[in-house]
């Protein structure tokens, strides 16, 4: 379809809406089964089926997305659709992140103060919990999952905060060699992003494996071991989701895709990894310094 400066491009006869469909359908399914001990339906071929074609439609569809961005099919009111999809989607994931850090402060603040005799809960400590010291880590009254250590904020924490800090500082670096028209140095400072986010998560599989194996704190250490895990653990999820963007990226440069003036694709990843550094430094300050 030839594109106008005042038309805006749809595409026409996509068929990845219905394969993502499929896919999420069946890896839900799947899972849903595994889960709950049914293997009649093989639960976990069903799972991993889902996920293969719900990775292949990511490939096809950014694929197709790609190729329309080279071709010249956009124009600016694309751009814009495309910065608003951005913009909206890091806010669904600022407020996914909210959720855990008040699932954070209500244990903490509310729930284990009241446990331990606290406005309300002064007759729930009477009865039930009168031997419970409200004092944050806490694995709750009933002790769940044994006694544990943390891990402490000084070391490994300390190292990913540094970690991420840079990476952050490489990738604005790239951006002004991408506006400047300097592809060298482009393609270095995003290796260097890469690379500090893989070191990043090195780390944190190293932290995991010490809590595992050594400290016996781990996703079933009553409420601070499940706030600890499903906050670290959904941020090292976005890394990993940061560091394969930036991966993409990274061959796209290679190809001499982006000039100076249309790289909105770069820029969304930058967003998207500077919102990652964000979240870390809430992290940091409120699971394991406070």
């Amino acid at each position: 379809m030839a594109q106008t400066q005042g038309a805006y491009y749809v595409p026409h006869g996509s068929s990845w809406p219905i394969v993502a469909a499929i896919g999420m359908f069946l890896t839900v399914t799947g899972a849903a089964h595994w889960m709950n001990g049914d293997t009649g339906l093989l639960a976990q071929p069903l799972m991993f089926l889902g996920i293969g074609i719900v990775v292949f439609m990511f490939f096809g569809w950014f694929g197709s997305v790609i190729r329309e961005s080279v071709a010249g099919l956009y124009n600016n009111q694309v751009d814009v659709s495309f910065r608003m999809g951005m913009m909206w989607f890091i806010f669904s994931e600022v407020m996914f992140f909210a959720a855990f850090f008040g699932a954070l402060f209500y244990a903490r603040m509310l729930s284990v103060p009241w446990l331990g005799g606290e406005g309300h809960g002064v007759l729930t400590n009477a009865f039930l919990w009168k031997d419970f010291t409200p004092a944050w880590p806490t694995n709750g009254p009933g002790n769940v999952g044994g006694a544990f250590e943390t891990i402490p904020a000084w070391g490994i924490p300390l190292l990913n905060t540094l970690l991420l800090l840079a990476s952050g500082v490489t990738i604005t670096l790239a951006h002004h060699a991408l506006r400047a028209g300097h592809r060298r140095a482009l393609v270095l400072w995003l290796a260097a992003t890469i690379l500090l986010g893989a070191v990043f998560l090195y780390y944190q599989v190293h932290e995991y494996a010490e809590a595992y194996g050594h400290l016996n704190l781990t996703l079933g250490s009553g409420v601070y071991g499940s706030t600890f895990f499903m906050l670290t653990g959904f941020h090292g999820m976005h890394v990993t989701l940061g560091v394969i963007m930036l991966t993409v990226i990274l061959f796209r440069c290679l190809k001499g895709h982006f000039t100076r003036d249309n790289h909105f694709g770069f820029e969304a990843v930058a967003w998207y990894w500077h919102f990652v550094d964000v979240v870390w430094l809430g992290l940091f300050v409120f699971v394991y310094v406070l």
